[in-house]
């Protein structure tokens, strides 16, 4: 070689002589340039592959410029034995997928060297950077993807075991060459999975078949495993729980979800003509893809990821909605995260684990899955606390209450210890917090024992920030007030009692917020609570007690007058009451110490205690009387309570001294409310007067003991109207009465038998209570209202008017409660004809006409309550505005104590005169829109399933009335229309929601378009899932003929009639 030049070594390959490699290899047959249009790749036969294999071969060995990637390639085979073997061997496709593995070996091996190799820096300073050299261009990424496809395609799924592919090759190859080759291609895809480049396409397309190869390969039994090392195997197990580990976590649990499959598949059915299905998954595969979830699931941020998994796929917009709504997928996911897996050492450590990723679950940002996840998380941990109360509340709910706790007046924090200014809990931790507390405690509605006493910890502080955001700008005011009123609708009545005794500062077991803590406006809105520095001046600090006592008691004053209709603030009320006795008997017993000196220090302190314990429950019975006396009292009960406790107090402490005039007063009022009650005000049962009987005792002590005579003789004859059931009621219980009524003298209820209005009627105890107990007090400042039982045998009272009503019409009303239906029919419709003729007597008293309309509608007798519906709608169309409130009123609040299918009956006569109204005032029942599809729209949501579609068809005629005039509230009836025709469980309610959309469709007719543009698709949506998921026949009857009203309405504004005219001109 003397003299001669050394031939300079081949330089290395660029990807892109690879890649054409690859393509010239998978070229199909007439296909020139196959990566210049991407599109359906055909198939390539055995024949094909073999060509292309030896195009390949003649173009290494003799074209100018292969030889470095010949030389690459047989370094690549020398590596792997079993590829280069099965390139050499018989069979086209396995060769094929061995050439092809062997080309992307040495792409992999190419594309890391680059990527190994320095940046090349910017041209200028200002000029973006170039791409990595490792980068493909997009044809050289087709062509990649193309290539990973086949050799996927060629190498690994023909060798996949039964049920681990998606179906068996038509040509199995040998069993016993099978795991050999099914380990080559494992090994040879595993490789190209830890390089970036390749890996992204290979995990984001082929992550399925891959991990299933692994699962065979390192976990599967040996008969799977012939030809297949001990050290394979093992190789096989790494790099599955690498690829696991690396690969995106959500697209691992849904990849071993599908691989673990259902228990049980059904087989298939060769007359349908479908493909077979895939075999159902071997047992130790299932079981092997529940311990790989397992694992999943305990790692760091496992809880999201398998959650993600499982739940993501429905894209966004409508489907993430309809995802959000399928509450069973999210229990079913809840139940999963609340199961401890088999390999966890300890359900304690588990916990510990799981708990703060399920926390983390609830402030998922992302609006898309929020929903989602946050039903998931709540469902999670109500699923936990029932299963493992103890457990659930150490990781759960402590960790979800840390923030409300940490400022209480229970904390182990040394608040003492902090300096002045000191923010305790952030903005953000407290709003937060309390956000989360909305969704677990309230929007799970779950009033186990366990979660209504850890909530009952921290009501004092959220009863703080309730206080303080209203009295200022902060939306933690409506999340606030929905938990109390949570707690306080779903505890015990003696507990809610407790805990607004507490909160009023009464006592209790209800941590409040600590004295050195206050709550601070936030920048953004919340609030924080901080350290406040402890005031010295002794008049400011007493000023700032007051002040926060007072803003406390109107608060909760407004947290009570949300509470009415339950009955608790009548309860509270009541109980403040005999607070206000006991502190009377305590004043009666203890010295006054500012009289008598010598006090001990102590003693003195305990006084103070006292009489600022005194003036506390007066300010609370103030603002109660001020703000919610009216309507406190829902049934007699409670009235009987509160006097009971004025007539305890006036046993207990007549009165005396500077307050005597108050205190007489007081008991005059409770002594009238009774009084009220025996002569008329309500129509009293014999369950009433046991109830009565309880003030039996306290009257008779106190017509003994209390110094005032004409106080004696009323307690005294009350006693006896009460001992009676009101058949000897003498004249001071009348005048009682009269004084409380805001009646004249002599103007008691009379009934035609001439006996006091108080007594029950000689059918009363046998007849079922259809009346509702209202509040006496309600009643001083409005008519006289009664009740009557229609199924009553007796003459029932009938109402009197304010002024004296003539003979005739005097003889009307009565008749109208005429034991006889064809009497008292007759007698209504004399009363509807007065109505028609404009009767100016009977106009006068046309609220009295109305109760005994309303009080017949009650009637069974078909005759007797249709012609009280008749006088009701007649007089509703001449006075509206005074008669609708009324009607929907009494549609919307049925009778207390009345059974459910007799309330149910008269709200559907009601609904019928509401209608016939709709009809007289046609267009003019815009102005009374809202309160009527409100009051249609709760009855729609009506346990009872005939009123649902009673208040459903009356909806719709409604709506078909007002037409154009609809306006935005049509996005309500939509959506009730919707959820109901979807959920409803009877068949006649689906069947009335789709009827409504029926009747809208006819009365807009062409202004369907224009109206309903907004909601048509929603409508047409559920048209088409009633038709072809509904299985009443009535039903999808109504759907077809909605879509054919749908039909003609938009052929008509598609294609409007053509009209021939012709145009005359006069020219000037």
């Amino acid at each position: 070689m003397a003299g001669g030049a050394e031939p300079e070594p081949e330089p290395e390959p660029e990807p892109a002589r690879v890649l054409e490699a690859l393509e010239l290899l998978l070229r199909p047959p007439g296909d020139r340039d196959s990566a210049a249009e991407p599109g359906a790749e055909p198939a390539l036969c055995p024949e094909t592959l073999r060509r292309n294999a030896a195009a390949l071969e003649e173009q290494l060995s003799r074209a100018a410029g292969w030889a470095s990637l010949r030389s690459l390639r047989a370094a690549v085979l020398s590596r792997h034995p079993a590829l280069a073997a099965g390139a050499a061997g018989a069979e086209p496709c396995w060769a094929a997928g061995c050439g092809v593995l062997a080309l992307l070996l040495c792409l992999r091996e190419r594309l890391a060297a680059l990527a190994a190799s320095p940046a090349v820096p910017a041209a200028s300073p200002g000029a973006p950077p170039p791409p990595a050299a490792d980068t493909l261009s997009a044809g050289q990424a087709r062509a990649l993807r193309r290539a990973l496809r086949a050799a996927v395609g060629l190498a690994l799924l023909p060798h996949l075991p039964p049920g681990l592919g998606p179906c068996p090759p038509p040509a199995p190859p040998p069993p016993a060459a099978r795991g050999a080759r099914l380990a080559a291609a494992a090994a040879a895809l595993a490789a190209l999975s830890r390089l970036p480049a390749t890996a992204a396409p290979l995990l984001a397309r082929h992550l399925r078949p891959l991990l299933a190869a692994l699962c065979a390969l390192g976990h599967g039994p040996a008969a799977l495993c012939q030809g297949v090392s001990e050290a394979e195997r093992a190789r096989c197990r790494e790099d599955l729980r690498d690829i696991l580990d690396r690969v995106y976590q959500p697209l691992a649990v849904q990849e071993l979800l599908v691989l673990q499959g259902p228990p049980k598949q059904s087989s298939p059915c060769p007359s349908t003509g479908r493909a077979p299905a895939p075999a159902p998954a071997p047992a130790w595969l299932r079981r092997l893809c529940g311990h790989l979830l397992s694992e999943r699931l305990l790692r760091p941020g496992g809880v999201q990821a398998v959650v993600r998994g499982i739940l993501e796929g429905t894209g966004g917009g409508a489907g993430a909605e309809a995802a959000a709504l399928d509450w069973r997928k999210c229990d079913a996911v809840a139940k999963v995260l609340a199961s401890c897996p088999q390999q966890c050492l300890s359900l304690e450590d588990y916990y510990r684990q799981v708990c703060p990723q399920i926390l983390d679950l609830l402030h998922i940002q992302d609006k898309v899955v929020a929903r989602q996840f946050q039903r998931v998380a709540t469902t999670t941990v109500l699923t936990m606390a029932r299963e493992h109360p103890q457990l659930a509340e150490r990781h759960l709910l402590q960790p979800l209450l840390s923030p409300l706790l940490r400022c209480s007046k229970a904390a182990e924090l040394a608040v003492e210890d902090l300096a002045a200014g000191t923010v305790l809990v952030p903005e953000a931790e407290l709003g937060g917090c309390v956000e989360d507390v909305l969704k677990v405690y309230v929007v799970g509605n779950d009033s186990s024992s366990l979660l209504l006493g850890s909530l009952q910890s921290v009501l004092g502080v959220v009863f703080s920030l309730y206080s303080f955001a209203k009295q200022n700008v902060s939306y933690l005011r409506t999340p606030c007030q929905e938990i109390l009123l949570w707690f306080l609708e779903k505890a015990e009545r003696e507990q809610s009692l407790t805990v607004l005794a507490g909160l009023a500062g009464l006592g209790g077991t209800v941590p409040t917020l600590h004295p050195r803590c206050r709550v601070r406006a936030g920048s953004e809105g919340g609030a924080a609570i901080a350290v406040e520095e402890t005031i010295s001046d002794e008049d400011e600090a007493l000023y700032q007690k007051i002040s926060s006592e007072q803003c406390h008691v109107q608060s909760l004053v407004e947290l009570l007058s949300h509470c009415q209709k339950s009955g608790l603030a009548g309860d509270f009320f009541i109980h403040c009451l005999k607070e206000l006795t006991q502190v009377a008997v305590e004043d009666e017993a203890a010295p006054n110490l500012a009289v008598e000196p010598g006090g001990s220090l102590l003693e003195l302190e305990q006084e103070q205690a006292r009489q600022g314990r005194k003036l506390l429950v007066l300010q609370l019975v103030a603002a109660l009387c001020e703000s919610v006396s009216d309507t406190v009292f829902t049934d007699i009960v409670q009235v009987q309570e509160f006097v009971a406790a004025v007539l305890q107090r006036a046993c207990a402490s007549p009165a005396r001294g500077p307050g005597a005039a108050a205190e007489a007063q007081t008991l005059a009022m409770a002594m009238g409310l009774v009084a009220a009650l025996l002569g008329g005000a309500v129509q009293l049962q014999s369950s009433d007067f046991s109830v009565l009987k309880r003030l039996v005792p306290l009257l008779e002590e106190l017509s003994h003991t209390y110094p005032e005579p004409l106080t004696q003789e009323l307690a005294l004859d009350l006693r006896i109207a009460i001992c009676t059931h009101g058949a000897c009621a003498p004249g001071t219980v009348g005048t009682a009465a009269d004084s409380m009524l805001g009646r004249k003298p002599g103007m008691g209820v009379q009934n035609p038998a001439g006996t006091p209005s108080g007594a029950p009627s000689p059918g009363a105890s046998q007849a079922r209570p259809q009346h509702r107990h209202s509040s006496p007090s309600a009643h001083r400042g409005r008519s006289t209202e009664q009740s009557h039982d229609p199924s009553a045998s007796s003459p029932t009272p009938a109402p009197c008017a304010d002024s004296p009503a003539p003979a005739g019409l005097q003889e009307l009303l009565v008749s109208a409660y005429d034991p006889q239906p064809p009497g008292r029919a007759a007698a209504l419709r004399h009363l509807a004809s007065l109505v028609i003729q404009r009767d100016p007597e009977a106009l006068r008293l046309q609220e009295k006409l109305l109760q005994v309309f309303l009080e017949n509608v009650q009637h069974e007798d078909t005759f007797v309550y249709l012609s009280a519906i008749q006088g009701i709608a007649l007089l509703s169309s001449e006075y509206p505005e005074r008669i609708l409130p009324v009607l929907l009123a009494q549609y919307e609040c049925p009778a207390q104590g009345t059974g459910d299918t007799t309330a149910a009956v008269t709200r559907m006569k009601l609904g019928e005169v509401l209608m016939r109204v709709t009809r007289a005032l046609g267009d003019m029942v815009f102005q009374h829109r809202e309160p009527l599809i409100q009051a249609f729209l709760r009855g729609a949501r009506d346990p009872d399933g005939a009123l649902r579609a009673s208040s459903l068809s009356n909806l719709g005629e409604l709506c078909q009335h007002l037409g154009f005039q609809l306006g935005s509230i049509i996005q309500e009836v939509t959506c009730c229309v919707t959820a109901i025709a979807r959920t409803d469980p009877e068949a006649e309610v689906r069947r009335a929601a789709v009827h409504v959309v029926v009747l809208l469709l006819r009365g807009l007719s062409e202004k369907a378009t224009e109206v309903l543009r907004d909601v048509l698709r929603d409508l047409y949506r559920l048209l088409k899932h009633v038709v072809t998921a509904e299985r009443d026949g009535a039903t999808v009857l109504h759907a077809q003929l909605a879509l054919e009203e749908l039909d003609t309405v938009m052929r008509r504004v598609l294609f409007p009639p053509q009209t021939l005219e012709k145009k005359i001109v006069v020219l000037p």
